[in-house]
């Protein structure tokens, strides 16, 4: 979907006009896909815009560096600080923000180690990602014949700049055949997720989410779903499915920053349940969404205000 753009972008400690936050054409990171990312979302609530899950995103990104053997100049601290002062910059109420470590230029080659990482944030207003109807109406998803990256061929616990290649072949034949989503197995034949998302399925009182170890990325929404469930009185695992697992589900649903939660209302032409967004699906979505925006005091730390 179409960016709006904002006014600053920062860059390294400097905010920097949208229109000039430039890189150079041999930059490792566009060549080689060695960089690193995160995907937030602010929310606009009765004390200002807030940010979901702030620190904990910056964490994970740190994570993902670790894991690419890059070394920030930053702390988690100051790459927080630096997301709410791009929030409050650029004078949005709910915006996608976009944290991204990447190589500087000055080395090209297949070996990373000499470049400099580098930093970036942009932020920026989004609609929902999967659709303005998603939400109500449900999605359709097809499996893909794309498989998901291995932990040996790519780690697929990190949020690497590169690795989404295969989640955007996977997304662009689903989109071609007419579907709204991919869903991804794993060489054996699990389900690891979206080309996105998180994936839940529905049995009853009882919902069950692939494990990371099947490929999952340990998304953020994910987990704040499996808080709220669990506190509502559900059973919440984490177990290996395969594809019919979700044709015979009662209900199935994707998690996500970009997506938020959407309900799978068909997969592979199978009908999953009636075919409409289901009760539980309901329920969840709505606390979630209340969880957002700062209206549940029990989830009030997910909350991080851009103006304190």
């Amino acid at each position: 979907m179409p960016i709006t753009p904002t006014k600053k972008i920062w860059m390294d400690g400097e905010l920097v006009d949208w229109a000039d936050a430039n890189i150079h054409i041999l930059n490792p990171t566009l060549h080689y896909g060695w960089g690193v990312f995160e995907g937030v979302r602010a929310y606009a609530t009765e004390r200002g815009p807030a940010v979901f899950r702030l620190t904990e995103h910056i964490q994970r990104l740190f994570r993902s560096a670790h894991i690419y053997l890059m070394e920030p100049d930053w702390s988690v601290e100051q790459i927080v600080e630096a997301t709410k002062e791009t929030v409050r910059v650029n004078d949005v109420e709910s915006c996608y923000i976009r944290p991204l470590f990447y190589l500087g230029y000055g080395e090209m080659g297949l070996n990373p180690l000499p470049s400099k990482t580098k930093a970036a944030i942009a932020v920026w207003p989004w609609g929902a990602y999967l659709g303005d109807e998603a939400t109500q109406h449900g999605v359709r998803a097809a499996v893909s014949s794309w498989q998901r990256i291995g932990n040996n061929t790519i780690p697929p616990t990190g949020k690497a700049t590169g690795q989404y290649l295969n989640s955007s072949l996977a997304k662009v034949t689903a989109l071609k055949a007419g579907y709204d989503e991919a869903i991804m197995l794993t060489p054996d034949g699990n389900i690891a997720e979206g080309s996105g998302e998180n994936i839940f399925v529905v049995y009853g009182r009882k919902l069950i989410t692939p494990p990371l170890v099947d490929g999952a990325l340990a998304g953020l929404t994910r987990d704040s779903v499996m808080v709220i469930a669990r506190d509502e009185g559900y059973e919440v695992v984490e177990a290996s499915l395969n594809r019919t697992d979700l044709y015979l589900a009662d209900e199935a649903f994707f998690t996500g920053t970009a997506a938020e939660m959407v309900p799978l209302v068909e997969v592979d032409d199978r009908r999953v349940g009636r075919g409409v967004p289901g009760p539980v699906s309901r329920q969840l979505l709505g606390l979630f969404q209340q969880a957002l925006v700062g209206k549940l005091d029990r989830y009030k730390e997910w909350n991080e205000y851009v103006h304190d």
